[in-house]
């Protein structure tokens, strides 16, 4: 297992999340309970994946993970890789292609 690292240069060079890379991980989506369904590259860089249903404010429904132990279960998530800072890609259901929107925190709004 390699160390997380939080933020890396971007964009990534070779077009695919860097195995060190790691994000904020809703557990359901971890666990392979709920699919991903929302991917954000916030303002700060950091990465956050989750499955668009369970509240994120709950410090007890994350961890930090690798992103590409995410794409290993769930290859679409690579299509995410180009999200810019400040922004969001979405998705209704794991077969749905991912909508890119403008995101920011709900406390910044």
């Amino acid at each position: 297992m390699s160390e997380i690292i939080r933020r890396m240069t971007f964009p990534f060079s070779d077009g695919r999340f860097p195995s060190e890379l790691g994000a904020v991980v809703q557990r359901t989506v971890i666990s392979g309970e709920l699919p991903a369904l929302i991917v954000i590259h916030d303002d700060d860089g950091d990465w956050l994946i989750g499955d668009d249903v369970t509240d994120a404010s709950d410090p007890e429904a994350s961890v930090i993970s690798h992103v590409r132990h995410l794409v290993e279960s769930d290859p679409s998530i690579e299509e995410t890789v180009g999200l810019p800072y400040g922004y969001a890609a979405r998705r209704s259901s794991p077969s749905a292609p991912w909508v890119i929107e403008k995101w920011s925190y709900a406390d910044e709004d």
